[in-house]
């Protein structure tokens, strides 16, 4: 039975949106290069959370965690480049800046509290 789980639903839907931006961003504007960056780093983020959630140990758990949130602060970069360059609307890319903040501050939280509990081990 499937439980939820705030950052696995969040980068999910997420990563969705990601992909939808690539399919724009390459059929579109003709835009390959920074296209396949943000696929890439805007999928891993829930492919590496929901990884880290059948982690074989706590640190494998932080590890997979600490990736997430890696492939988040680069998401965030290339997010910020598009809306910078035009190449996405400032309102549709600020929606989804927003949606990476908010996994990113769920990641950040998730890695303090499982650090925490690491050292009482």
């Amino acid at each position: 039975m499937y439980q939820s789980n705030p950052l696995l639903d969040k980068s999910l839907k997420f990563a969705a949106r990601i992909v939808k931006l690539y399919q724009y961003l390459v059929k579109e504007k003709k835009e390959s290069i920074i296209s396949k960056q943000i696929l890439r780093c805007g999928t891993s983020i829930g492919a590496n959370a929901n990884e880290a959630a059948y982690g074989i140990s706590q640190a494998d758990f932080i590890a997979k965690l600490q990736i997430s949130l890696k492939e988040t602060a680069e998401t965030e970069y290339w997010l910020r480049l598009l809306i910078l360059t035009d190449y996405i609307e400032k309102s549709h890319g600020d929606s989804m800046l927003e949606d990476c903040l908010e996994i990113k501050k769920i990641l950040i939280a998730s890695l303090k509290t499982a650090k925490e509990n690491n050292k009482r081990i």
